[in-house]
């Protein structure tokens, strides 16, 4: 769906030299709020524990839970397996999906699960699952969360009109109101309902506000962004973010983060035995909720992508992330 004009009308619109301005590459310290779903897997961690050393760049001013769910595959996921059991496909429809999902199960089977029996999350879950994942992290660098750490929501937006109110959006609604000749920066690492919530709440937060946010393709890019996590959670989030005339630097996950890629050597010879955080990424490496959830046994010579640290490479260079200008595209339902 639209987001409807009443909605649009409440947002500021600005002129093309204001959204320069405030588009301008970082420099100096950054005021930043890192919204994230900590523990969908194991990218957000790296992104968090980077943030989190790098003090003298990066001003954090707060870090917000956002939920995550894979709750929206169970149904085509539990098609496919009854396709494949069941003699193969026997339409086009059905043979596209098979194609998107016969990795997956045939994973779980030769493991001898069941795809019925995979265990997902609820959003209000994942939510939480993340704020306690947000505060092992700053345990593990020593740091105190005193302050710092907010539940946001419990599930997604449901209409425009009715804007969820929680302690991250509250909170995001504060920062980007206080007092400053510098922007406020969220950069955003999950879905964002969160963000979204804030802006419908509090729409003058557009004035001195940046929003990162990694997800789906380029927009040049025609494909669907239906595989991405990040952006088909939450459309209604999404959709309004793109729409309302927020200061926005779009870093796309497919083609551009998937660049970023680890490997269990890099984990052995770089991260493993650095520090409690260090041997703490390598056991999330090694223990990838995903892998058991996909049905992946030998993840030895697989090669892991941590998407969500392109936000914070960005902020601290901007020239590891080259970017440019363009207007913002408009989502559509699809």
């Amino acid at each position: 769906m639209a987001i409807p004009e009443h909605i649009l009308k409440r947002f500021d619109k600005r002129s093309d030299a204001d959204m320069q301005r405030m588009l301008e590459l970082p420099s100096g310290p950054v005021r930043l709020i890192l919204d994230t779903d900590t523990a969908n897997e194991i990218d957000d961690q790296f992104a968090l524990a980077w943030t989190l050393l790098s003090p003298g760049q990066l001003d954090i001013e707060g870090v917000t839970a956002e939920p995550f769910s894979f709750q929206h595959h169970r149904p085509k996921l539990l098609q496919a397996h009854r396709i494949m059991t069941s003699g193969g496909p026997s339409t086009a429809e059905e043979t596209a999906l098979v194609s998107a999902y016969r990795t997956w199960v045939e994973g779980l089977l030769s493991l001898g699960k069941n795809p019925a029996d995979v265990n997902f999350v609820l959003p209000d879950e994942g939510m939480e699952l993340s704020y306690q994942e947000i505060l092992t992290i700053y345990g593990k660098l020593g740091l105190d969360p005193g302050g710092q750490v907010y539940r946001g929501s419990q599930g997604y937006l449901a209409s425009p009109d009715e804007p969820l109110r929680t302690p991250a959006a509250e909170h995001i609604i504060e920062r980007a109101l206080a007092a400053s000749n510098r922007p406020l920066y969220v950069a955003a690492i999950g879905c964002v309902t969160n963000i979204a919530s804030a802006l419908l709440i509090a729409p003058e937060i557009t004035r001195n506000l940046v929003v990162l946010w990694t997800s789906g393709y380029p927009s040049s890019c025609h494909l669907s962004n239906a595989p991405s996590l990040n952006l088909v959670q939450d459309r209604l989030a999404s959709q309004l973010l793109f729409e309302c005339g927020v200061p926005h630097v779009y870093l796309p996950g497919f083609h551009v983060g998937a660049q970023l890629k680890i490997s269990l050597p890099d984990m052995e010879t770089w991260v493993r035995g650095k520090g409690a955080i260090g041997d703490y990424l390598y056991h999330l490496y090694t223990h990838n909720p995903i892998h058991a959830q996909r049905g992946i046994a030998d993840y030895s010579w697989r090669t892991w992508i941590v998407w969500d640290i392109i936000n914070i490479a960005w902020l601290l260079n901007p020239a590891w992330v080259p970017s440019d200008l363009r207007p913002s595209p408009v989502l559509d339902d699809g």
